[in-house]
């Protein structure tokens, strides 16, 4: 899955307050094996070094007939 700024995620991650929120990736780190770690807005906060395999990207549908 390839991930960048702007797209809308769903945070699954238990140990997080924000388990199961919707945020969006406001800042993409490149680790020096890599692979990247993930800055993610929520509505009432933030969370840092998030790993791709603890975000969902939520695909919208084009509702436009």
């Amino acid at each position: 899955m390839v991930l960048k700024e702007g797209d809308k995620v769903i945070l699954r991650d238990v140990h997080s307050k924000y388990d199961g929120e919707t945020g969006i990736i406001n800042g993409i780190m490149e680790t020096m094996f890599g692979s990247s770690n993930y800055n993610i807005k929520f509505e009432d906060g933030q969370e840092s070094g998030i790993g791709e395999g603890a975000l969902e990207l939520v695909v919208e549908e084009d509702t436009e007939e």
